[in-house]
């Protein structure tokens, strides 16, 4: 998400770094640039306008700070700039004081409104509630259906009837209170498009419920259009936030840097990807920093604190310190490191990431052919590596399917691995745990990043050129 607009923004950055002096000439290109980038992304024309007198004026007269250099206080401006536009702050969900908590989904046909009413229960179970969802939305076929497998999926009940969305929802309500459920999401039918009809239906709805919460819920994908489909539903409804669905596959982000500043609403939740559990809360502050390339190491140790045990990961991180961090230990952490969702955003959210790690579609497939060789090894070969010899190399790589030149790289680079993280951990403290939740992984990671290991799809500036490449060649 926002890969072409984070790559027009390192190029801005890039040209005016290390400058001591800015002139007007220099601001100038520089706002000239990032308006471009904005129309590139396809973010609504007056809000590119707005934002780019905003910017301008923050930085006309900038006070030179020792902290900062010139170049340094642009990009705090930007940073700014867009965390503003974003939203500003985290949308915080307050829980009605006499349960349930109603929460109405509004959206056109296709926008993934059913799938992410899904999603939004699974969050809310993950807080602690007990949602219950409605299927009101009568109008397309197998809808009601589609709720009720994705309900059974993650082990939400879900109420629907035959009668009038109306009706039905009003019922689902009384459900609610009968369950003792404490959330309520309604799914409401869209339509191809906005029409007369559709609009009066979920106002119909709207007024029987008096929902706490309305959630729009936007394709990202659809750019400048979204901002049109959320002005048309804020004029019927009162939209207390914004979902975007498909934020993964937009690659320009036109629609997430443009609702915000047309309809006064804050994008509350984020899409990114087609699992169930591929879904956030939004916050803009974060968005901003991986726009910018700074990463976004908040929510990496959020999702890496979900998928590690964290006395393992603790244990593990230590053996990492001291270099006595095995490929037994290594092939644990992949597993766990999977865990967190696509590899190649755990990358885009790393600060300093290289573009091409950032850019890289990397799967779960491609970490195959990494654990083949790790489990064609022996216990003792995978304890200690330095005692793998020509003939269990051969050994090895028939056994994986790999082939020897791929064998020696993984072995190589993971020693140099160890040895460079033995250096860090004697820099800051032999054995100190202080990674919690699977950050000692990352942190193997990251430095496997920078010598070539374990087979990443690119490697940082002064990596070993002979780094295990993915996939794999044969």
């Amino acid at each position: 998400m926002f890969d072409n607009l984070s790559g027009r923004f390192e190029g801005i950055f890039k040209k005016i770094r290390g400058k001591g002096l800015l002139t007007q000439a220099d601001v100038d290109e520089v706002l000239k640039e990032i308006r471009t980038a904005l129309l590139e992304a396809d973010v609504n024309v007056s809000v590119v306008r707005s934002v780019v007198d905003r910017i301008r004026d923050g930085a006309v007269g900038i006070e030179l700070s020792k902290a900062l250099d010139p170049s340094q206080q642009i990009v705090k401006i930007v940073n700014a700039e867009l965390t503003a536009i974003l939203g500003g702050e985290t949308l915080k969900i307050a829980y009605a004081s006499k349960p349930p908590t109603v929460v109405l989904m509004a959206g056109l046909q296709g926008s993934g409104k059913t799938t992410n009413s899904a999603k939004l229960a699974k969050w809310f179970v993950a807080q602690g509630r007990h949602p219950l969802l409605v299927g009101a939305d009568l109008q397309r076929p197998a809808a009601v259906e589609q709720l009720r497998t994705l309900g059974g999926q993650i082990g939400v009940p879900v109420f629907s009837e035959p009668s009038d969305p109306v009706s039905t929802a009003a019922r689902g309500l009384a459900e609610a209170r009968r369950l003792g459920r404490d959330v309520l999401i309604v799914d409401t039918a869209g339509r191809l498009a906005i029409d007369p009809e559709m609009m009066e239906q979920i106002r119909q709805i709207s007024d029987e419920l008096s929902p706490d919460y309305t959630f729009l819920v936007i394709d990202a994908m659809t750019g400048q259009d979204a901002v049109n489909v959320a002005e048309a539903f804020h004029e019927t409804l009162e939209i207390d936030g914004v979902i975007l669905s498909k934020l993964d596959g937009d690659a320009r982000g036109g629609a997430a840097l443009s609702v915000k500043e047309v309809i006064g609403r804050p994008i509350a939740f984020a899409s990114t990807g087609e699992k169930l559990d591929a879904f956030e809360q939004f916050h803009p502050d974060r968005m901003a920093s991986r726009i910018l390339g700074m990463g976004d190491v908040l929510t990496l140790i959020e999702q890496a604190e979900k998928a590690f045990e964290k006395d393992q990961a603790e244990e593990a991180a230590a053996r990492l310190l001291e270099g006595e961090f095995t490929l037994d230990d290594f092939l644990e952490q992949l597993q766990s490191l999977k865990k967190m969702g696509p590899l190649g955003g755990i990358l885009g959210m790393m600060p300093g990431m290289p573009k091409e790690l950032k850019n890289a579609k990397v799967g779960d497939d491609d970490l195959k052919p990494i654990e083949a060789i790790i489990r064609s090894m022996t216990r003792d070969e995978r304890r200690r590596p330095e005692i793998i010899n020509g003939s269990r190399r051969q050994r090895i790589a028939s056994g994986s399917g790999r082939s020897i030149a791929e064998v020696n790289r993984l072995v190589k680079q993971f020693g140099e691995m160890q040895k460079m993280m033995k250096r860090m951990g004697g820099a800051g403290g032999k054995g100190k745990k202080g990674k919690k939740g699977g950050l000692g992984a990352l942190s193997g990671l990251g430095a496997g990043l920078g010598s070539g290991v374990p087979g990443l799809p690119g490697q940082m500036p002064g990596a070993d050129p002979g780094g295990f490449s993915f996939p794999p060649s044969r």
